[in-house]
């Protein structure tokens, strides 16, 4: 893991300095990251070397895993659909609150938070391991140039632009022995890449094209609670069903394995760069991804013959069961096809004055999901029968930006302004097919959830030197949100149609910072964030009846106020950082039940938790060739006590979320890295990382997080060896999750898995 004090240096671009020093980041055009050119806080960074010698990286994601407080929900290689990233304050439920850009475009998917329907996990599938130059991380919301979604943290992934002809190729096999109730089998996957690109004069060009082919461990269960059995009226005795104790730790059987992906992505990226004058470039970016994807299931019972049951009421020790149907053990069959196209004009004079104008669009060409009804069961249904076409097709995003840089004469000011426009737009058809859901056209409607929501935002941010150890950075950002033409149909015949609604928000932002000491900075920070809510979560329908209660188009943004207090050191090869941080969110939003008056009923839908406070401390410490030439230390801890303060929904009865820990926070987590150089040829690392217990539920009645649906503590290791056979040629060999921790985030993780990748660099 690099040091906040290599990403200071590399941020700056001119002369590299010690992270310990105040000054004021003059030269935007040198700057590699599209982060803002004087930052107000805590700030991490991974660099193409560090990715290459300690890091398994098989996704974009994997840049992210030993740094502090994070952590991507990854379940398999080439997890689409889940991945979210989760920060110090915010869990893997929730999406919605931390930003991921590319090279400036924007890939977080705020469309909306979480899981379920589309998914809204990060397009990490537009990035690939081999294009990453660095990746930049700013925890918290203390930049006035980005919205209340960086309330956790904003990553930015800068990739490759070659200053010279240059072309790369990499092979990967991953083999994932994998066991766990009765399944009992290796899962593999392989990656191939290559990328080309140059400069000729004023024009810079990169392409680079992956493929992965990856085969996941089952990710959901089909069980039955041992209190729904009764006594035997009909039904077929089978055998092959694991005892076990579901999140509540009621007894259950798990009878079945489901959601085991095949999937196939290939992603092909184009970079262009032209410089119109020595201070005035032009780029475009062009990202296609696309994903065929196969979900699968099988049945652990067998009848008396030995045969699969996968229909039919079943006997299970002597207890008659509920009949398996085609819902227990699902069939899915996805076709992905999204691209990406960026834009952007940038001055980098380093002057008085420097501009850039952006756009981006992010378009869901194609996104068709297909699934067996629960009518339709194995194994007739995969070859077709009843079923269902999910479909997300006109589904994007698109960004618009003007920012300036103001280096008035004189002074010791830095100036950044910027006006914004991110709009976003939801389209989501279900339609019943009834003959051949494998390849049929659109059906009868089913649902139908579509909206569009559009924040324009205007900041100012000012970085000032007011002394030689002292530097604050104040800003401000206006805000005005609109959600506009929301609908949910649940059928062809019921039709819902919301008014627009529009708000304003001011979000200010402060920091300050001392030199302290020689080599020793104290900073502090605080900052609002407005965190608005997504279309899906406004419009999205859960369910079929009450139709008109079951979804809130009144549901209010997510107010965020967040401080941190940092003391950051340099004392020889030593770095260290301790950080107290504190955030107090209004209006949460998560999905939870309340007492409907006008439905006179309870009703379960995405609502506002009143108040959630968070506080805790985190601390890294890294170091080079310590005790011997080589030898590279990094660590981190992080303790959170994050409660709900009060809140008037709940999960089963009034009350019993107060009081009870946010979802997917843990108490504790560390990492910790150890990298030796052996030589120019040899390098090898160890790294370890913890995650304490946690909770899924809002009211903590998930106790046991070994199970199915359960969220566990874990503690795992991995290992890398690298060898640069020569030049051009190089090897590595890695295991993650070593010991073979078998832990839970509603769904398994991956045990233990063996990697070797081969690449070739000209």
């Amino acid at each position: 893991m690099a040091s906040a004090a290599a990403g200071t240096a590399a941020q700056e671009g001119d002369t590299p300095a010690p992270r310990a020093k105040l000054g004021l980041v003059r030269v935007q055009g040198a700057s590699p990251s599209s982060l803002p050119t004087n930052i107000p806080t805590t700030r991490e960074t991974v660099t193409r070397e560090d990715i290459e010698r300690n890091i398994n990286a098989t996704d974009s994601e994997d840049a992210l895993k030993y740094l502090p407080s994070l952590l991507v929900r990854k379940r398999y290689i080439g997890d689409y659909n889940h991945a979210i990233l989760s920060s110090r304050a915010s869990g893997t439920g929730n999406s919605a609150r931390s930003a991921v850009y590319a090279d400036g475009i924007l890939l977080s998917n705020f469309l909306g938070n979480g899981v379920g329907g589309l998914s809204f996990p990060p397009r990490w599938g537009l990035v690939t391991p081999e294009e990453i130059e660095r990746v930049d991380v700013m925890y918290g919301p203390f930049s006035a140039a980005y919205p209340g979604n960086s309330v956790g943290a904003v990553v930015d992934y800068v990739t490759r632009m070659p200053t010279k002809f240059e072309a790369h190729a990499k092979v990967g096999y991953v083999s994932q022995p994998f066991k766990l109730y009765n399944t009992d089998t290796t899962y593999r996957a392989w990656q191939a890449s290559a990328s080309v690109g140059s400069r000729d004069g004023d024009l810079s060009w990169w392409i680079n094209v992956n493929r992965t082919d990856s085969d996941g461990q089952p990710l959901t269960f089909a069980t039955r609670l041992v209190s729904s059995g009764t006594a035997v009226t009909t039904g077929t005795p089978v055998t092959g069903a694991v005892a076990g104790l579901n999140n509540a730790n009621q007894a259950w059987w798990l009878i079945g394995a489901g959601t085991q992906y095949r999937t196939v992505q290939d992603h092909l990226k184009l970079k262009f760069a032209y410089d119109l004058s020595p201070t005035l470039r032009a780029s475009y970016v062009f990202g296609a991804w696309r994903n065929d994807a196969d979900g699968n299931s099988e049945s652990y019972l067998r009848n008396a013959a030995g045969q699969p049951v996968t229909s039919g009421a079943i006997v299970i020790d002597g207890k008659q069961y509920a009949a398996l149907t085609g819902g227990d053990l699902a069939v899915t069959r996805e076709k992905l096809s999204h691209t990406m196209h960026g834009l952007s004009l940038k001055s980098r004079s380093g002057g008085t004055w420097d501009w850039e104008l952006a756009a981006s669009l992010y378009d869901y060409g194609r996104d068709e999901k297909r699934q067996n009804a629960a009518t339709n069961a194995q194994p007739s249904a995969l070859n077709g029968g009843a079923g269902t076409l999910a479909d997300g097709s006109g589904t994007g995003w698109h960004t618009l930006a003007a920012k300036g840089i103001w280096r008035p004469a004189g002074t010791d000011h830095v100036v950044d302004v910027g006006l914004q426009q991110d709009s976003y737009q939801l389209r989501y058809i279900t339609t019943s097919l009834t003959n051949n859901y494998l390849q049929d056209g659109p059906g009868t409607l089913t649902s139908n959830v579509s909206g569009n929501t559009t924040l324009q935002a205007a900041y100012v941010q000012d970085a000032w030197l007011i002394a030689p150890d002292w530097k604050a950075v104040a800003g401000l950002r206006a805000e005005r949100w609109e959600a506009s033409d929301g609908r949910t149909d649940f059928s062809g015949s019921s039709k819902l149609s919301y008014p627009t609604r529009r708000e304003h928000f001011l979000s200010p932002k402060l920091a300050l910072s001392w030199q302290a000491l020689e080599n020793t900075v104290l900073k502090a920070s605080v900052g609002r964030a407005v965190r608005m809510p997504t279309v899906s979560e406004l419009y999205g329908a859960t369910s079929t009846t009450n139709s008109l209660y079951i979804n809130d188009p009144n549901l209010k943004p997510e107010k965020s106020w967040t401080a941190e207090l940092s003391a950051e050191g340099l004392w020889g090869p030593l770095q260290s950082r301790v950080t107290l941080f504190a955030e107090t969110t209004r209006d949460s939003l998560y999905s939870q039940t309340a007492f409907d008056a006008a439905a006179n009923r309870n009703i379960s839908r995405v609502q506002n938790v009143d108040k959630v406070g968070t506080t805790g401390l985190e601390a890294s410490f890294g170091t080079q060739d310590w005790l011997t030439r080589g030898l590279d230390l990094s660590m981190s801890l992080t303790y959170t006590d994050s409660k709900i303060k009060a809140n008037r929904g709940f999960v089963a009865v009034a009350g019993d979320t107060v009081g009870k820990w946010q979802p997917n926070i843990a108490r504790w987590r560390a990492t910790a890295q150890a990298g030796y150089r052996l030589n120019a040829a040899w390098s090898a690392n160890l790294a370890v990382r913890y995650s304490g217990p946690q909770y899924r539920t809002l009211n903590n009645a998930d106790v046991n997080g070994f199970a199915y649906q359960g969220v566990s503590k874990f503690l795992t290791a991995d290992a890398r060896l690298r060898w640069q056979i020569d030049r051009q040629w190089s090897a590595a060999f890695g295991v993650d999750n070593l010991n073979n921790d078998k832990y839970w985030n509603f769904h398994p993780y991956p045990q233990r898995s063996y990697s070797a990748e081969l690449k070739f660099d000209l």
